[in-house]
Formats: structure tokens, C-alpha cells, sequence
């Protein structure tokens, strides 16, 4: 039986160790070290689609949504590489400046961005976090010890060992990256016992698994638990828009955690029927209250639990709502802090919901299908982090660093 506690003390000796030279490379190694592990991704195409395979074969009692995040194909793999690429192209946050000041007495005093440490990432299911995370992780100087769901083992490792090979080849410690390549649930928890050896925990995957590792954390973690998103029509909205925005929001991808849970329809909304029955036309089943049953036969009633419910599923709970205030109060509530988003032509309310809605991304007049790190621009993300300290919304570079203050002087003595 396996010592995990010690496994881990010792992995983390090595990412120490691997972190301590990242940390001092230049960002142009590092750069090349991120193309070299995208070649060698695609060289390793056809081993890696065998690897994954074999995770398909054996997931057939897995959720439709956890299939579809599981199943690789020669895009998706490319798409994975393209990735890395696109975090090697990104502005290095290693000794950026955040400010700079000089005190009365002469001091100067500059805050710097440094490197986390290690960071431990436990995730499910999707085999290019394995990727991204790594990508991510050694742009922003830190070493990474990765822990895949058991549904993904195969996959996971197939692309952790093109990846560290080509980090490897250009000169990057492989240490840099490793890989726990065991399902026994006990890892898991030696993961998040290992204060001194991880630094920050991201996990990625359900709410069983946020919430273990929230609850048994002795490590910081950032995650977010749920991803109970609204969509409010706004009785202003543009009926095309709002139409063509909701059926996004739901139905283009249902199994992320940007995808819409809960639609929110203004009385005073002119169109609720058209947008409702794009939605049912798509395939998706309507739970709401009376006022949209009464819209459209194919809403069956929602009771309690719908309101606090993440599908990840083609559902989504309905309720018409009067006016802002009443939409504002509703996702006070229920939502999870996550992504919420306003359709609406009035700027007034739209800036009033950008400004009252606690939550760590809001948005105005588009899909929250948008609520990812590459569609921020910052390359592939780790995660989305719904917590209000050190990083909120995407968690990309800038998020995996903290800071230092350096103090130069000429000699100053405090009196």
C-alpha cells in the first residue's frame, strides 16, 4: 500500500527544487519550453487518441456532459497543443512591476510579481487540464503536481509525457511537472494535507470534489463550488437577441461551468414566448414557475431545488420576474457567484446590474458561454475562482503569482 504522505513529501521536495529554477528562467526559455511540449503533443497524436480510447471504453456508465469532456479527437488534441502555444505567447508576469514608489526618507519601494511555488492541481475528467494547467504553471515560474480523475488515466498520461518531454528536450527541469499516476482516492488527501510542500490547490471537476477538497484542505485553494448562472431578460431587451443569446447561454455547450442554469424573463418583456420556444426547440427541458407555464406548455413545474440547481445538463429552470429589482433579489439568492448576465438596450440597468451583482463575472448583451480564460484573451485557463481573496473570474498567469516588496535604500535607520 502506498505511503502517500511520504510520496508527497517527497514529489514536493523535487517541485521545490524544480520550482527554485523556474522561477529564475528567463521568460524566453520558458517560452520555448512551452512550444516544445505543443510539438511534442502533436507528434504524439495517435498515442494519445489510443490512450483515450481506452478511457472511453471504460466510461460508459459515466453522464452524457462527463463523456463529452472526456472524448478526445485529433482536433480537440490539436486544439490542446494550440493551447500551450498560445500561453508561451502571452506577456510574462515574472518581475513585472506592479508599482513603484519612493518614501520621504528616500526609500524606494517596488512591488514585483513572483512566482506561487508549487501548485497542486486535482482535477476531473478533462485530459487537457493536464495540459493547460501544466502550460500555465510553467509560464508563471511554478512547478506543478498534477492528480487526473481515474476516468482519465490513460489520457492524462499520454499528454503528460509528450509534455514533459518537450520541456525536457528544451532544457526545463522535468520535475517541473509531475503527475500522480494512481486513482487511489487517498492521494487526494494527502494532497491537500501537504502544507509545505503545495503552496495552492486549484481543483477542477464536480461539486463533490470541490467540496472535499474545500472542507479537508490544510493547503489555500482557489476554486469556485458551483456554477448556478442566470440569465436575465430585461423587459428592454432586443427580442432577437435575447432569443438567440438564451439558446447560447444553455445549449451550445451544457456541461461547462459557464453554461447558463437559470433563465430570469421580465413580465414586461414582449417576446417571452419566442424565447422559450427556442429553447424547447433545442432540445432543452423547461422547468419554471406558473407565469412560464402558462407561456408555453412544454415548462413543466419547478419546485425549490431547481432555483439551486447546476444542470450541466440540457435544463434550465425559468421564472418571469418583475422588473430588476425582483431579478437583482432572485440571483442574490441563488446564484453561486459565478457568471450572471443582463439582455437589455437600457444602459441604465444594464450598468446597475454590472455594479450590484456580486459575482465574479458579469456580463452585458452576451453569452455567458464567454466566462473561460482564452476568450479573455489569457490563453487557457486553470480555472474560475469565486472566492474574493488574491484571484476572481478566470485564473490564468497573473493569478498563479503573488507578490514581493523590494526595499532600497541608502542607508535609512528608523528613529
Amino acid at each position: 500500500m502506498t505511503d502517500w504522505t511520504a510520496t508527497l513529501a517527497d514529489m514536493g521536495q523535487h517541485a521545490r527544487r524544480a520550482a527554485r529554477e523556474l522561477a529564475r528562467s528567463s521568460a524566453a526559455s520558458r517560452r520555448a519550453g512551452l512550444r516544445a511540449a505543443a510539438d511534442a503533443i502533436r507528434a504524439d497524436l495517435d498515442a494519445i487518441l489510443a490512450a483515450n480510447a481506452g478511457d472511453m471504453a471504460g466510461a460508459q456508465a459515466l453522464p452524457p456532459a462527463m463523456r463529452d469532456r472526456l472524448r478526445l479527437d485529433a482536433a480537440r488534441v490539436a486544439a490542446i497543443a494550440d493551447a500551450v502555444v498560445a500561453v508561451a505567447a502571452l506577456d510574462d508576469p515574472v518581475g513585472a512591476v506592479i508599482d513603484r514608489r519612493t518614501r520621504p526618507n528616500g526609500l524606494e519601494l517596488t512591488r514585483v510579481r513572483v512566482p506561487i511555488g508549487v501548485i497542486g492541481i486535482i482535477y476531473e475528467s478533462r485530459p487537457n487540464v493536464t495540459a493547460d494547467a501544466a502550460a500555465l504553471c510553467v509560464m508563471a515560474g511554478n512547478a506543478a503536481i498534477l492528480r487526473g480523475g481515474s476516468e482519465a488515466l490513460a489520457s492524462n498520461a499520454a499528454i503528460h509525457a509528450a509534455f514533459v518531454r518537450g520541456i525536457e528536450q528544451a532544457g526545463l527541469p522535468a520535475d517541473a511537472v509531475q503527475r500522480i499516476a494512481a486513482s487511489d482516492r487517498n492521494a487526494v488527501g494527502a494532497m491537500l494535507a501537504a502544507a509545505g510542500a503545495i503552496d495552492l490547490i486549484v481543483p477542477r471537476g464536480g461539486k463533490g470534489l470541490v467540496a472535499r477538497v474545500q472542507a479537508e484542505a490544510r493547503v489555500p485553494v482557489l476554486a469556485h463550488l458551483d456554477g448556478i448562472n442566470h440569465v436575465y431578460v430585461d423587459r428592454a431587451a432586443d427580442p432577437a437577441m435575447a432569443t438567440a443569446l438564451a439558446v447560447n447561454a444553455k445549449m451550445r455547450r451544457t456541461g461547462i461551468c459557464g453554461a447558463a442554469e437559470t433563465l430570469l424573463i421580465d413580465t414586461g418583456f414582449p417576446d417571452a414566448a419566442a424565447v422559450l420556444a427556442a429553447l424547447a426547440d433545442a432540445g432543452c427541458a423547461l422547468r419554471g414557475d406558473r407565469a412560464a407555464a402558462a407561456i408555453d406548455a412544454r415548462v413543466t413545474p419547478a419546485d425549490d431545488v431547481d432555483w439551486d440547481t447546476e444542470y450541466l445538463d440540457a435544463i434550465l429552470s425559468v421564472r418571469m420576474v418583475d422588473g430588476l429589482d425582483e431579478a437583482l433579489a432572485h440571483i442574490a439568492r441563488h446564484g453561486s457567484g459565478h457568471t450572471e448576465a443582463i439582455v437589455t438596450n437600457d444602459e441604465a440597468a444594464a450598468e446597475r446590474f454590472l455594479a450590484e451583482v456580486d459575482a465574479a463575472i458579469v456580463m452585458h448583451n452576451a453569452s455567458t458561454q464567454f466566462a473561460d480564460g482564452g476568450e479573455f484573451g489569457m490563453g487557457a485557463e486553470i480555472g474560475i475562482a469565486t472566492g474574493r481573496l488574491h484571484a476572481r473570474g478566470p485564473v490564468a498567469l497573473e493569478g498563479l503569482t503573488t507578490y514581493k516588496w523590494q526595499v532600497r535604500g541608502s542607508g535609512q535607520r528608523r528613529p
